[in-house]
């Protein structure tokens, strides 16, 4: 058997909740160069690694979907893994797609398609069956996306910047402000609550506008309690940004939460994002900024 110049193959393998999104994601891998394999039965990946080892370079950039439906093919996936795990020519990483539960109904609904669990059904037992049988391989997943307030064009995005070459081995770190009202980030690996600081929600003139804006940004800002509160928590941070990426995590989403995802967490969050840039690859964003524009118009 050949094994060719395979020290550097990437393999990622894309799975998740049906209608999180896994046809746009390896639409996205082939627009980077990846060779794609579409729903891949997992009784067939220790084959098809084969294949992968037998042709050296030529197939140094693979991605793989698979759509698991029973609990056999989780055995078959779960022994490829540790197999690999005994290799030394390929890392696989595996790329969850995730979205909320109402999220995914609106999904099938849109587009009057069944839950391929449930045919016959409400899309919801479906969706939830399938949730529990992915649990154990969504805890084996290296990345988690969840997608649930992102449109097409926005995951096609995130996948480009992740897997991009001269982007694969950065490591980033996402700054997230949102609001509690509208549901926890489950994407998050470390979240912060800051509603415990002065609301500029009750300032009248300062409710339509949010934390970009200098004047609620400089109001969030000029308590003591903000400027204890960030000296802490840059203090954690710049402790623990080191380890996580020494223990090769390829990104951390840090989510600052206040009530609506107005005011409080958006400054901060452009505080936070801001003091790190200089030293790590840092991207900022404000998920719930712009529910309140959506829900008056």
């Amino acid at each position: 058997m050949s094994t060719g110049s395979v020290s550097d193959v990437q393999l990622v393998i894309i799975t998740g909740m049906s209608g999180a999104g896994k046809t746009v994601a390896i639409q996205s891998f082939e627009d980077l160069g990846f060779f794609c394999v579409d729903n891949l039965p997992p009784t067939l990946l220790p084959k098809f690694l084969e294949l992968m080892k037998d042709s050296g370079s030529k197939m140094n950039k693979v991605a793989i979907v698979m759509d698991l439906r029973g609990r056999e093919f989780f055995d078959h996936l779960f022994k490829a893994l540790d197999d690999l795990a005994e290799t030394s020519w390929v890392t696989p990483q595996i790329l969850f797609l995730d979205a909320e539960d109402s999220v995914l109904v609106r999904r099938y609904k849109e587009t009057r398609r069944s839950h391929p669990l449930a045919p016959s059904g409400l899309p919801l037992e479906g969706i939830r069956q399938e949730r529990k049988l992915l649990e154990e391989l969504k805890g084996r997943a290296q990345l988690i996306f969840n997608t649930s307030h992102m449109k097409p064009r926005e995951l096609r995005e995130k996948i480009l910047t992740q897997f991009s070459v001269n982007k694969r081995s950065i490591f980033t770190v996402n700054v997230m402000s949102f609001g509690f009202k509208h549901g926890l980030p489950i994407d998050a690996d470390l979240v912060f609550d800051v509603r415990f600081l002065p609301n500029p929600h009750y300032i009248e003139h300062m409710r339509p506008k949010t934390g970009l804006d200098a004047e609620v940004y400089e109001y969030v800002m000029k308590w003591n309690e903000t400027q204890k509160f960030l000296e802490k928590t840059i203090d954690l941070l710049t402790f623990m940004l080191p380890h996580y990426k020494r223990e090769g995590k390829s990104q951390l989403v840090i989510a600052i939460g206040c009530t609506g995802g107005q005011h409080r967490s958006v400054a901060l969050t452009e505080y936070i994002g801001k003091y790190f840039e200089n030293d790590y690859h840092t991207r900022i964003t404000h998920r719930d900024i712009e529910k309140r524009k959506e829900k008056t118009t």
